[in-house]
């Protein structure tokens, strides 16, 4: 979708531009948001919306400082703080403007709980919203009203949507009717003859696991399992190992109800009992009982005694550690042999996953002490939001008081009659001149200010463990490549590592505050 400009719009552009270069340096700044997800002979276009508001901003006397345009984005599914480029001003460039100009409420929000939510980050920022076509301005009292009326009703409708959503799951949970949630796989809903919604068998899916029951009965591998399964298309290209198993030991195979039980950090499911204390069933069997059994029994002779699954997962660093060969992360892999129990870091596109860098806390260490030593006194400093409105207030106090001393100490000023009025007035100007001088206009400004926290992130790891460090890597785009290199005789490999900083390190390690996080 492409705004197309007419010579009739360029010139009311034009002419727009020119009256606003006549407004005072104060004036209000406006930002304009213009949205549109399909554009219809019925909707108005993004050329109509940018000059309507482009006048609209003329009418209040305020400076148009930039137009956030997104089109193609639908605002039911996109809030205004995730969109391309309103959110960026939203998030990175609020300092810039001070109130914000859409052309109709559904031009920007669909939902009532986003518009209670821009609401009130314009409130705690000092921005206005001001709609076109609809009655909403922050400035009025009907606006003011209308605040306090949809903030309470999101409130509401949140509160209410909750309960409502629990509820429905707690009853749907006891039903053998199917009535809410996605499937296990090997099966689809479909619609019965009185046009209730059923589970029923896909095909496709019950080829794949009834062969794949059959290789497990054989004592074919997992691995093995995936690799036919991923060429012949019987299930998807993301398909692994850990994935086909929770598939196989499903007992929603057997027409039941089941959820989540995550036990030891592995995801399985049960089946949910009803109030007979028997397993609910909502669909036709893919296996038999006898099947089911054999083929978790199957599946146990293959499997390895893996420790329990560690919290977060068991590769520390992930995304930060990369194979400097395949560019690749560098991930955990856990042997068991008759020897015990091993770690290694393997990557995925080398070959056999590269030479295995054995004991990853080794080079955890090494990369940690790397780190703290480049970056571990920096300070952990955090961008604020700081408002100007004081300072300017203060500075036109000031600015109003210093012209009304130089006026009376004009000859024939009230200040003049005596040389002690004179003197004192003149020390007066003096003070006030100096105090008008010491404020630095940048806090005159609304601004983001980096606020040191006290601590340096040496001091921040150590509080937060290897956990926060990783997070704070991620987030700067700080990487590690691992170089294996192959030693004679030996057959653990020799381990470097290589930090890759940013140049803008400092800058990316500021913690932004998120006004929008859910």
């Amino acid at each position: 979708m492409e705004a197309e400009w007419t010579e009739a719009d360029l010139a009311l552009l034009e002419e727009l531009t020119r009256a606003e270069a006549l407004l005072p340096q104060n004036a209000p700044r406006a930002l304009l948001s213009i949205r549109l997800s399909v554009l219809t002979d019925d909707t108005t276009s993004p050329v109509r919306q940018e000059l309507d508001l482009r006048i609209l901003a003329r009418e209040r006397g305020s400076r148009v400082v930039g137009v956030a345009s997104d089109l193609n984005v639908s605002a039911t599914k996109v809030p205004p703080w995730k969109r391309k480029e309103l959110g960026e001003w939203l998030n990175n460039r609020s300092p810039e403007f001070d109130e914000l100009l859409f052309w109709k409420l559904d031009r920007f929000v669909r939902r009532l709980s986003d518009l209670s939510t821009m609401i009130e980050w314009s409130l705690k920022r000092g921005k206005n919203l001001v709609s076109k076509n609809d009655s909403l301005d922050l400035t009025t009292t009907a606006g003011k009203i209308m605040v306090t009326i949809i903030g309470g009703i999101a409130e509401i409708e949140a509160a209410n949507t909750s309960t409502r959503v629990a509820s429905l799951w707690d009853y749907a949970k006891s039903q053998e009717d199917w009535i809410i949630g996605k499937p296990a796989y090997g099966y689809v809903t479909d619609e019965d003859d009185t046009g209730k919604v059923v589970l029923v068998i896909d095909p496709e899916a019950a080829k794949a696991l009834h062969w794949a029951r059959r290789m497990a009965l054989r004592g074919r591998s997992a691995g093995f399992m995936v690799r036919c399964l991923k060429r012949s298309g019987l299930m998807t290209q993301g398909l692994t190992v850990a994935t086909l198993h929770r598939r196989l030991r499903n007992p929603a195979l057997l027409g039941y109800r089941v959820e989540e039980d995550k036990n030891g950090g592995q995801r399985r499911s049960k089946p949910l009992l009803g109030k007979d204390g028997r397993p609910i069933k909502v669909a036709p069997p893919l296996f038999t009982e006898e099947e089911f059994e054999t083929l978790g029994a199957a599946l146990d002779k293959r499997r390895k005694s893996q420790p329990p699954r560690r919290v977060g997962g068991a590769t520390q660093f992930l995304g930060v550690l990369l194979c400097a060969d395949c560019k690749t992360n560098m991930t955990v892999q856990i042997t068991n042999n008759t020897h015990g129990t091993y770690q290694y870091l393997r990557c995925r596109n080398c070959k056999s996953g590269g030479l295995g860098a054995p004991n990853p806390e080794r080079v955890y260490e090494r990369l940690v002490q790397d780190v703290l030593k480049v970056l571990g006194d920096f300070p952990v400093q955090v961008r604020q939001y700081a408002e100007g409105a004081e300072a300017r207030k203060e500075i036109k106090r000031l600015q109003e008081t210093i012209a009304l001393y130089m006026k009376d100490l004009e000859p024939g000023g009230r200040y003049t009659k005596t040389r002690f009025t004179k003197e004192q007035a003149e020390a007066t100007l003096d003070k006030l001149i100096s105090e008008l001088e010491a404020i630095n206009p940048e806090t005159a400004k609304d601004r983001w200010v980096n606020v040191h926290g006290g601590k340096t992130f040496r001091e921040h790891w150590q509080e937060g463990g290897m956990e926060a460090m990783s997070a704070d890597l991620y987030r700067v785009g700080i990487r590690c490549e691992v170089t294996r290199t192959k030693v004679p005789k030996v057959r653990a490999p020799k381990v470097h590592l290589r930090l890759l900083i940013p140049k803008d390190v400092r800058e990316r390690l500021v913690i932004r505050e998120d006004d929008f996080a859910q």
